[in-house]
């Protein structure tokens, strides 16, 4: 076996163990944290003095009921459990600041918050049924039921973790069944995609066509979860024409797909068509990564045809979708050289990255919410987790191929070659200033997988007019975020093409504020980009024989 060879098997075995965390990563933040810290008598005497002014908050304030959720129940308020409580809101409150080191690299100093923030997660007196009084209480109060039902509970995770069964809990909350249910038909399939025409509602409807390109981190139905809440559903029935790509959950013999791949037969094949179909130009939408294949391709169809796009564009809508990688966030602290080529061994043993393995790695940015907060609810208090149609959807887990991952990586987040004008589509450069299309970006106020403030740099990027918009929730939940829904807000703010970029701070102090859905501002948006009068309801061509809407390739599962 070659070195080479010998080192990966090593890697690949290691993260296996790790859960896909890299300990040399995780060594060079500690020795960079240690090393910046023995060498500036400045920080340990700031170390010191935080010490000593914590000691004294916490005496001072032992009293004072604790401010994490996880100790709200009345019964944290009583000795001796105020007492744990308190002690470990201050621990926190002292890693968060002793680990933020000046003189160390910024990426040290957050994986070393991180990794702090990761022990002592895991360290919470309300994780251990010894130190939770609201635990100990349900239990003498349901005189052991709760703990009857919480060992039940237990042995139903540790068993669906041990089969990996990809069988869905509730058969209801699949999609064709109560989930993606809006209807349509196939009207392309190619060997990543299929391509989804949806049924018209409305006895006219826009010009311009609706392309939506989802991530393929995630299955497509997000944006056609239940009828009350599908973004499709919503935008058909406001006379637009609606198309979607349901991406292929691929195997181990995809593992040589490229990112190039992605964006040729996911969104430029599918958009050939769409125009080909329509004869009109498109309005062009990207979801998380399927906003940067979407950029990638507008700005590839632009540099093919500068003066009139074989495919024109009448907008390119971006949804939390980065294309400056250079501060993606908590998402950065898992990505640096000793991370991706740890992964790169792994996805190279299988051909892979499982969806396990992604969703483990969205898991270690919130412990505390998706792994403990959870496990105490079940586990501790025999509470079942309510079902719903997000929670059913985030189950359902996909694969990425191996290569295209590892590009994406590389090109993306260690290089930053989009931003950079150093990424190459199909062997030549691309360059998002070449897009002339109109944008319309959205960011949401709480996203760790695609910050607002990262989504914002498109500003920098692309000399076109821009209207921003911020909605409050996160990454799903802020754009899943339909009229009606409760306590939804936004604002939003336009660029002209030649004004002066702003930054996020002088954005945020013009934007507009309003309240209710921002899908509103956006269809409105989309009008008011007419490529001309209304036309006749575009219906499905059923001729081809690829069946109904919502495909095949969405129920592809896997038992990893």
């Amino acid at each position: 076996m070659r070195s080479d060879s010998l080192d990966d098997a090593v890697l690949a075995t290691l993260a296996r163990l790790t859960a896909g965390l890299s300990p040399s990563s995780m060594i060079q933040a500690m020795t960079a944290w240690w090393t910046s810290l023995a060498s500036s008598p400045a920080e340990q005497s700031r170390c010191m003095a935080v010490t000593f002014q914590l000691m004294l908050d916490h005496w001072e304030g032992r009293d004072r009921e604790p401010t994490d959720t996880r100790f709200s129940d009345r019964r944290w308020h009583g000795w001796p459990w105020l007492t744990m409580a308190r002690t470990h809101e201050t621990a926190t409150q002292w890693w968060e600041q002793v680990t933020r080191i000046d003189g160390m690299p910024d990426h040290a100093r957050e994986q070393m918050s991180f990794y702090a923030r990761q022990w002592l997660d895991l360290l919470a007196p309300s994780n251990l049924l010894a130190t939770n009084p609201h635990a100990l209480g349900k239990a003498m109060e349901t005189l052991g039921g709760s703990l009857h039902q919480g060992w039940l509970l237990a042995l139903e995770d540790l068993r669906e973790a041990a089969t990996a069964d990809p069988t869905p809990k509730d058969m209801a909350l699949t999609p064709g069944a109560k989930l993606a249910t809006t209807p349509g038909r196939v009207v392309l399939r190619n060997h990543l995609v299929e391509l989804i025409q949806y049924a018209p509602t409305t006895s006219k409807v826009q010009a311009a066509p609706v392309f939506i390109v989802p991530s393929c981190i995630m299955k497509y139905y997000i944006l056609d979860l239940s009828p009350h809440n599908s973004m499709v559903r919503w935008l058909v029935d406001q006379g637009h024409t609606v198309f979607m790509v349901s991406w292929r959950n691929p195997d181990a013999a995809d593992a040589h797909l490229t990112f190039d791949d992605y964006v040729r037969q996911g969104v430029l094949e599918p958009l050939a068509l769409i125009h080909a179909l329509c004869r009109q130009p498109v309005h062009l939408v990207g979801y998380c990564l399927g906003g940067t294949f979407a950029a990638v391709a507008a700005a590839a169809l632009a540099r093919e045809h500068p003066p009139q796009p074989v495919t024109p564009l009448a907008g390119l809508t971006l949804m939390a979708a980065e294309t400056d990688f250079s501060e993606p966030g908590e998402m950065g602290v898992l990505i640096d050289e000793a991370q991706v080529k740890m992964l790169e061994a792994m996805m190279g043993s299988q051909g892979f990255l499982s969806g396990r393995q992604m969703a483990g790695s969205f898991q270690f940015l919130h412990a505390k919410d998706l792994v403990w907060a959870r496990r105490t609810q079940r586990w501790l208090l025999g509470e079942e987790t309510a079902g719903n149609d997000l929670m059913a959807w985030n189950a359902d887990v996909t694969r990425l191929p191996a290569t295209m991952h590892s590009q994406y990586l590389r090109r993306m987040y260690l290089d930053n070659a989009l931003a950079n004008g150093r990424y190459r589509f199909e062997g030549r450069p691309v360059n998002l200033r070449d897009i002339r299309a109109p944008l319309f970006v959205v960011g949401t106020e709480k996203d760790h997988v695609s910050p607002w403030r990262s989504v914002f740099k498109i500003h920098q990027l692309a000399d076109v007019p821009i209207r921003f918009v911020l909605t409050n929730g996160g990454h799903n939940a802020g754009i899943v975020s339909e009229p009606g829904h409760a306590h939804r807000h936004y604002r939003w703010g336009d660029t002209a093409s030649d004004g002066a970029r702003p930054t996020p701070e002088q954005w945020l102090q013009q934007a507009t504020v309003f309240e209710g859905s921002w899908w509103l501002a956006w269809s409105d948006w989309l009008t008011q980009r007419a490529t001309g009068p209304e036309v006749a309801p575009r219906h499905p061509d059923s001729s081809a024989g690829l069946g109904a809407a919502p495909g095949h390739y969405v129920h592809v599962r896997y038992a990893d």
